[in-house]
Formats: C-alpha cells, structure tokens, sequence
C-alpha cells in the first residue's frame, strides 16, 4: 500500500467551499435575520460582530437578544445558554475519533462546532481525502468549519448594518433559524439515505416539547433522541442477524 499523498491546499480549499455552500446560503440569510434583530432591539451594529465572532451560537445569540431585552440576570442568562448549548456535548464526543489528537487548530474545530458545521463533518463521505495524508482531512475540517464562520459574521454583519440604516419590517424573522434546521435535516436525510435515526429523533423531539418543561425540553428532547436512535439500532441489527441465519 503506498504512502498516502498531499493534496495542494488550494485543492483542498476549493473542495471545502463547494462542501459548505449549503450553510453559506442558509448562514447569510439567518445571520442577516439576527443582525437585523439585534439593532432592532436598539443595540449596535459592533455588538452583532462581537457576537458572531465569539460567541459563534446561532440560536444562542437569537435567544440572547431576548434575555438582553428580558432584563435576565448574568445567572439565568448562563442557565438558559447551558441548556440550549448542551448538545454540543454531544457533538465533541461523537466527533473525537475524526478530530487529530495532536494539532493546533483543534481548539477551533472544537469551538466552530455548530449544529451545520456538525452536520456537514459528521456526515463527511468515506471517500473524501481518504487516501491522503491525515494533515489533509484535518485541514479541509479547518477550512470547513472557517468558512462557516465566515458566513455567519458576513451575513450577521451585513444584517445589522442594513438594520441600523433602513427600517425594517421583523415580522417572520424569528423563524429563519427553524427554516435553516428544517432544510439541513431534510437534506441529511437524503444524503444519508437512512430516514430512520431521523424520523425517531423529530418523534423524540416532538414529545419532549409537549410533555416536557420549556426549561428542559431541548436537553430531554436529545436524550429522548439519543434513546430511540440506539433502541432503532439495536434492532435493525437484530433484524440482519436473523435474516443471515
């Protein structure tokens, strides 16, 4: 077996581009929404760029305006954020194996997981750079996960610019982070061509926000999830046992 090649970076830059431009067109529309939500909320157009680059948590950053208009105190505010936030637990163990366990832009790759840039990496085909050296796979992960970022701060940046200068109607604003899930989760579906896991954890969901606590839905909603996805494998693994028999 020969030693595996390296790939020019522009290559492996182009391939991650043309890999991310789902989220650059879901990112530029949900992060000119939240712009344009945070100077309606009368804040500052730098307020949005701070948020975009540090806090980096699409739906956190949309509840935080809430919290900011709310009067929430520091202590509630870090409770709610924890809460919603909690699935990136999820998201750095499952990615561990995929993650290189010695190299500088770890730290990165781990801050920048979002719920899109989760889903394009989780789902990242065997097949890409796979007979390629292992920097190669971490960098097109690391320009992956850039890019996204630089998606949402472009489109959080340009909302709250046109915010500040026009006036503008918000009605419906709200829902363009629910519509960028629901695009994302159908097209998972499709490329991973196993609707199963998908349709018990939107059912996991959908019991978790009527039966739960708002306070605790999401949290319940990804255990719930997490339970029936590994109940679904259980026995779709049985079933193949008993069909090779």
């Amino acid at each position: 077996m020969g030693k595996p090649s390296t790939v020019k970076s522009s290559v492996v830059f182009t391939a991650a581009f043309a890999y991310s431009v789902p989220v650059l067109l879901g990112y530029i529309a949900i992060g000119m929404a939240f712009g344009l939500l945070i100077t309606d909320a009368g804040y500052p157009v730098w307020l949005a760029l701070l948020m975009s680059l540090w806090m980096y948590a699409g739906a956190g950053q949309y509840i935080a305006v809430g919290l900011f208009t709310g009067g929430a105190t520091l202590l509630q505010a870090c409770l709610i954020q924890l809460v919603v936030n909690a699935r990136h637990i999820a998201y750095g163990i499952s990615m561990t194996n995929r993650f290189p366990k010695k190299n500088p832009v770890k730290p990165y790759l781990i801050f920048s997981m979002t719920d899109e840039t989760f889903a394009l990496l989780s789902s990242m085909p065997s097949g890409v750079f796979n007979n390629v050296q292992e920097k190669d796979r971490t960098r097109f992960m690391f320009y992956v996960s850039v890019l996204d970022q630089c998606y949402w701060v472009a489109g959080s940046l340009a909302g709250a610019a046109i915010g500040s200068l026009l006036p503008f109607s918000m009605d419906g604003i709200g829902f363009a982070l629910t519509a960028l899930f629901i695009v994302l989760f159908l097209e998972q579906i499709f490329r991973v061509k196993k609707a199963g896991v998908f349709i018990v954890s939107a059912a996991a969901a959908i019991i978790a926000v009527c039966l739960l606590p708002d306070m605790i839905s999401l949290l319940g909603g990804m255990v719930l999830a997490l339970v029936f996805s590994l109940g679904l494998d259980l026995f779709l693994r049985h079933i193949a046992g008993a069909e090779d028999k």
